[in-house]
């Protein structure tokens, strides 16, 4: 029966090194064969299993070496094999590839220095959904040790699904008749993370658990029918400790440049009076730093004038947090007859992330305290503050946040050999994803009284001076202890946050021929047709608030109460022990210079729950968050439809005596969008004299509106491969490839601000202006792709190969000034809107990737299981992503003049997740039955878009991270492992608009895993 698997197009490469392999091994054999034939054919020959770190590198070697594309990935022959804690880390073996870290853990993957977005992903050669809102797929929601391959497919061809001009990463389960044996297994992982062990009564146990068991067998019939069955289960409830410096991050208005000069004293660090730095005196608010051109000049505003950024506030957090898992994978292979090959799927995944979060806030950092603040003010050049001091606000606030998200996908796919050269196949697959984060905060804060009604020393404000001498921001606070409860006395506010509600869906159907010729040069044909559909549905946030005050007497008692009957001691030892250089908090007396007590690194913590119910109970509520509809101005309501045909030729020629071959094809795209947004219905009105003016409808529903958007792509591809040696190998590959825009940035959210004039006449002047975000017509970024390496394959486990790669991308993002027509009353009313969509301009990306793996069994001894597999990625761009509140922005009207231009402070940002540097080392040691690997993985700084405002610029420091694996197989069935990832506690470091503004860090600490297989 032949595998009509959609990857099979490499077969032809497979066959030809196998009768290579037979050929070379029939020569060498010809002068011993008269002699020991007999005495051979009585033998039994021996097989000889590889497994572990070994036999994981020669899969690499293997899919690298047998496949028609550039191809780089790995795969295990047993179950559980994967040399990884999560797909994400198994990746990041990959050459070229690195990961986002969240929560301590690889999520997204960036492929040669490009970012998720311009990526694609597919499960058993289907695509997967997501909860983000974009296009990658978050690989913590599948466990590893219920995968049998991964791989990311560099240069493309006509068959694969498009999407991803960076690469397409494909993830595979087994095949239980292929895997050809029974198999019950048991995996068991104890989790410890030193850091949580320091917390007090934590939500998760100091040991976390992570549990798999597997079934693998199959079954013959009489008749000749063969049925294969593996099953799957896993079960993980671990803590995910993280630490946190704080600071308001650039996606929302809680970040801003303001002016530095002390010759400006009307606004900015130096302004004359107490108040925000953004706010004019007795002018404008909001400003701070002007970057619009004045058309007189041609130059910003405030060009010329020094500025810093500063932030609504600064702070900690301490976490504490607990991560559960349940996963089930099942996959039937069933085959009637030696023509018909039937493959069902199914995965389900629920993983539920809770967080209980402590923060202490120093709340007035954009806050000017005249004399004090600008003088005090030390900052870089490109505007990051290290040394601030002034008058702030102090705040004690706690959240519990959750967030469910489940997977549910499953595939049905056909093959049947019509004849021995041509089979068609059949594929049905369903993948849905739904994401809920739910969030109740509390605030508690300084003020001039205590909670007993008694004046503070220090006031509503204290003053506060902090500097980044250590690299993180640690603090000199005058008369306040921040680990005294009864001083946080101010109105203590409740938010009860319903922040997400979403779902994904993708339902696609596919149907593939494969001919195989006999022909001197055409080997192959292949084609096929694609239908899907994505659906996207965000339903918005909605929130909840309540609040109780001290401005009457009934308010401040309760305060007093939920103060006392609330309070919790600091809940971790030792907090962010591993990035400080001392205390984080210095509370000196002011009057004498003496240090007080609330000098260390906690503060007074609150019981977010107590809190909650108290003032709810004392307002006269029940507990609820809110519900989100589906009719509402906040929802994001897409459906995109893809209708895809290909057609691909494989050959198999010789030139200058040396084999050639390949493949070459096209792949036509067609996808159509349909955005639906909910909007106030409005009715025109014509006076007695003509004049026209427009109203709400009293009492409607909201209106259902549409639009949308479409393309047509043509994407050829080619593909060769030469071997120009025995043992060394040339490709090169050409090919057009499409990333589509993210879901969410294709939604349809308009609203109007009504003209109120009394004199309209053009119903096209009823309009005032026109809000919202999403554009259902924006176009993907498409690029042409050239590759080429050379690979050398000296022995099993042995490899070097060197490429280079280049991409040429049409299409950047730019703001636009558009003019949309709008159905109101059933009448046309056109209005100007601002939107983003995808531009003509070209850029460029240059790159080269090494990768060479090697075993030394030639040395002597012990010495002969050492091995090392290193690679390395090199990438340039000139792709330039503007920030849009601090680049040079020009948004372009219908006609192309200029509406509106910017000039800009910050540098533009590159390709989201673009890292110039990628490298992966790994040190195995395997002999016997132990096997053991030092690896380090390093990535250089990038640019991370804000799925809630993709339009800001944030940066990830470079980082370099170091993870150890060992196992001993104990015998045949039983086999003990530890792992540990992070090994040294390297923190994520995030940069807010230029790079060495560092607004956030987060410590985890490292992650050791001991676990125990078992296999029958």
């Amino acid at each position: 029966m032949r595998n009509n698997n959609k990857y099979a197009k490499d077969v032809l490469a497979i066959e030809r090194n196998f009768k290579k392999s037979i050929l070379v091994t029939a020569i060498a054999a010809v002068p011993y064969m008269s002699a020991a034939q007999a005495q051979e054919a009585a033998k039994e020959l021996e097989e000889v299993v590889v497994e572990g770190s070994r036999a994981t590198i020669q899969s690499t070697i293997d899919i690298k070496r047998n496949s028609t594309t550039i191809v780089d990935g790995l795969s295990a022959t047993e179950i559980g094999e994967l040399p990884a804690l999560s797909i994400g880390e198994a990746l990041e073996s990959v050459t070229g590839a690195a990961s986002h870290r969240e929560n301590g853990g690889a999520t997204e993957i960036s492929i040669r220095g490009l970012g998720p977005y311009l990526s694609a992903t597919t499960f058993n050669g289907r695509e997967a959904t997501n909860g983000s809102g974009d296009r990658s797929v978050n690989f913590s929601q599948f466990p590893s040790e219920l995968m049998n391959k991964v791989a990311i497919y560099k240069t493309q061809d006509a068959s694969l699904v498009e999407g991803g001009v960076a690469g397409v990463i494909a993830l595979e389960t087994l095949k239980p008749l292929d895997y050809g044996e029974r198999r019950i297994q048991f995996d068991t992982k104890a989790n410890y993370n030193p850091n949580q062990s320091n917390i007090d009564d934590p939500m998760a146990d100091d040991l976390g658990f992570r549990g798999t068991a597997s079934y693998v067998d199959q079954f013959e019939f009489d008749n000749g029918m063969a049925l294969g069955v593996s099953l799957g289960y896993q079960k993980s409830d671990i803590s995910q400790p993280e630490s946190e410096m704080r600071s308001s991050s650039p996606s929302g208005t809680s970040l801003y440049a303001c002016i530095n000069d002390p010759s400006v004293t009307n606004e900015g660090f130096y302004r004359s009076s107490a108040g925000d730095c953004e706010d004019q005196v007795g002018g404008s608010s909001n400003q701070g730093y002007n970057t619009t051109v004045d058309p007189e000049t041609g130059k910003a505003v405030s060009d010329g004038l020094d500025y810093a950024f500063a932030p609504s506030s600064n702070g900690y957090r301490q976490n504490d947090t607990s991560d559960e898992r349940d996963a089930i994978f099942v996959a039937l292979q069933f085959q009637p007859n030696d023509k018909t090959d039937i493959n069902f799927d199914l995965q389900q995944s629920e993983r539920v992330q809770s967080e209980q979060r402590h923060d202490l806030n120093f709340a007035n950092m954009k806050r000017v305290t005249p004399g004090v603040t600008g003088p005090s003010l030390v900052t870089t050049d490109s505007g990051a503050v290290l040394e601030w001091a002034g008058e702030t606000a102090i705040e004690s606030n706690s959240e519990v946040y959750s967030r469910t998200e489940e997977y549910f996908g499953y595939g049905l796919n056909v093959a049947y050999d019509f004849t021995d050269n041509f089979t068609v196949s059949a594929d049905y697959s369903f993948s849905e994803t739904t994401r809920d984060e739910l969030q109740i905060s509390v605030r508690t804060q300084s003020d001039n009284e205590d909670v007993a009604g008694d004046s503070t020393v220090a006031g509503y404000r204290p003053l506060v001076s902090w500097d980044m001498d250590s690299g993180i921001r640690q603090y000199v606070i005058n008369d306040f202890d921040v680990t005294d409860h009864s001083l946080f006395s101010d109105a203590y506010r409740v938010r009860i946050d319903n922040d997400v509600d979403r779902k994904n869906t993708i339902e696609a159907f596919r149907t593939d021929f494969d001919w195989r010729l006999d022909g001197k040069f055409i080997t192959g044909i292949q084609g096929g047709l694609r239908f899907s559909e994505l659906e996207y549905l965000d339903l918005g946030s909605d929130r909840y608030e309540y609040s109780i005050s001290r401005s009457s007497a009934e308010g401040a008692a309760t305060i007093a109460a939920i103060n006392d009957a609330c309070a919790i001691d600091f809940p971790e030892s030792d907090f962010m022990d591993a990035e400080r250089d001392g205390n984080l908090f210095t509370v000196i007396d002011s009057s004498t210079g003496e240090v007080m007590s609330g000098t260390g690194n906690s503060w007074a913590t609150f019981d977010t729950m107590c809190v909650t119910n108290m003032i709810l109970a004392a307002e006269g509520e029940e507990f609820a968050y809110p519900e989100l509809e589906n009719q509402s101005a906040g929802v994001t309501d897409v459906t995109e439809t893809t209708t895809a045909a290909y057609v691909m030729a494989t050959f198999d020629s010789m030139l200058a005596n040396k084999p050639v071959y390949g493949n070459f094809g096209v792949r036509v795209v067609q996808t159509e969008v349909d955005s639906v947004g909910y909007r106030t219905p409005y009715e025109v009105i014509t006076s007695d004299t003509g004049a026209l003016s427009i109203q709400a409808v009293e009492g409607a529903d909201l209106e259902r509106v549409s639009a949308g958007g479409d393309y047509t792509e043509v994407l050829p591809s080619f593909n060769i491969v030469a071997d120009i040696q025995e043992n060394v190998l040339v490709r090169g590959a050409i090919y057009r490839g499409l990333s589509r825009p993210d879901p969410s940035d294709l939604g349809y959210k308009r609203t109007f601000s009504i003209n109120t004039s009394e004199d309209i006449t053009d119903v096209n002047e009823l309009i005032d202006a026109v809000e919202g975000d999403g554009n259902p017509d924006m176009q993907p970024l498409t690029s042409w792709n050239f590759d080429a390496a050379i690979e050398w394959y000296p022995n099993e486990d042995t490899m070097l190969a060197f490429g280079v790669y280049h991409k040429k991308f049409q299409g950047g993002f730019e703001q636009a000034r558009v003019t949309e027509s709008f159905v109101v009353d059933g009448q046309n009313v056109e209005a100007d809107f601002t939107i983003t969509r995808t531009n003509e301009d070209t850029t460029d990306l240059t790159g080269f990737e090494v990768t060479g793996t090697h075993r030394f069994s030639y040395l002597p001894g012990y010495l002969s299981g050492l091995g090392v597999k290193m690679s390395y990625n090199y990438a340039d761009s000139d792709f330039e992503f503007e920030d849009s509140n601090y680049g040079s922005i020009t948004i372009l009207a219908q006609d192309g003049s200029v509406y509106s231009q910017t000039q800009g402070i910050i540098e533009p940002g590159n390709v989201p997740g673009f890292s110039e540097h990628v490298f992966s080392g790994q040190l195995y040691y395997q002999i016997g039955k132990l096997d053991t690997s030092l690896i380090y993985k390093y990535r250089s700084e990038y640019f991370q878009p804000y799925t809630s405002n993709g339009t800001r610029l944030r940066y990830i420091g470079d980082v370099g991270v170091w993870e150890a694996r060992a196992s001993y197989r104990i015998n045949d069935n039983l086999k003990l492992s530890l792992e540990a990832i992070n090994l040294f506690d390297e923190p994520k470091e995030q940069y807010f608009y230029v790079d060495d503004y560092l607004g956030e860090l987060n410590s985890y600490g490292p992650r050791i895993f001991m676990g125990l297989q078992a296999r029958f």
